[in-house]
């Protein structure tokens, strides 16, 4: 068997995709995920979460480690911060467990062109970053931070659909990862600034005009 691939993972399907990187709160009520959060804090384990869309459970999910514990009630209710790790893959499910698990694949990139292309495409990724951060905050990030930011940080950073992530998840290569995520800031971009000239407009006459 590849050293990929690891057997009995504890899955927790979720209405979210989680990234690698991303930190995020879980409120942990029922029982057989109370069981399942306390073996893998007990062993120090990681556990996978799967996107449970209105589609069905996905095949790609991401594998997370509980970094924090905020509270825990008498009754075994809990709310955590878990952190993104890895992307994987689930190969087949287990029902050996009263909490859902499986087999799953950990996915690595498959490999890129030119060093000089990857700089270019990163460059413009975190340009467009850089601007619509500093559009919304009226702050542009640090270029120590940015400089060592790759595609997972910088979409987790800012709200984006959960389709879109779970596009990002399962591209198999940062470079279009960095494409991708450079494409959706530029649009989101045009939008704050179609917005702000309809809000200007409003301003100076009380009518919203629309231009074809």
């Amino acid at each position: 068997m590849p050293d990929h691939v690891e057997k009995d993972v504890p899955l927790f399907p979720l209405p979210i995709v989680l990234l690698p990187t991303e930190v995020v709160p879980l409120h942990i009520f029922e029982d057989r995920f109370k069981t399942m959060i306390d073996g893998c804090l007990e062993g120090d384990n990681e556990f996978g979460i799967i996107w449970l869309s209105d589609d069905g459970l996905k095949e790609v999910g991401c594998k997370a480690r509980v970094t924090e514990v905020l509270e825990r009630m008498d009754d075994g209710r809990m709310n955590i911060l878990v952190e993104g790790t890895s992307p994987f893959r689930l190969l087949e499910k287990s029902e050996v467990h009263p909490y859902p698990a499986g087999e799953i694949e950990l996915l690595d990139d498959r490999g890129e062109d030119t060093e000089d292309v990857e700089e270019e495409v990163g460059e413009e990724a975190r340009e467009s970053f850089a601007e619509l951060v500093e559009r919304v905050t009226d702050r542009r990030p640090e270029d120590t931070t940015l400089s060592g930011i790759g595609a997972y940080e910088m979409a987790a950073s800012v709200e984006i659909g959960t389709d879109v992530k779970q596009g990002l998840l399962e591209l198999r290569s940062e470079q279009a990862r960095l494409r991708l995520l450079s494409r959706l800031f530029k649009a989101a971009m045009e939008r704050l600034e179609a917005a702000e000239r309809i809000a200007q407009h409003a301003r100076q006459n009380g009518k919203v005009r629309f231009s074809s």
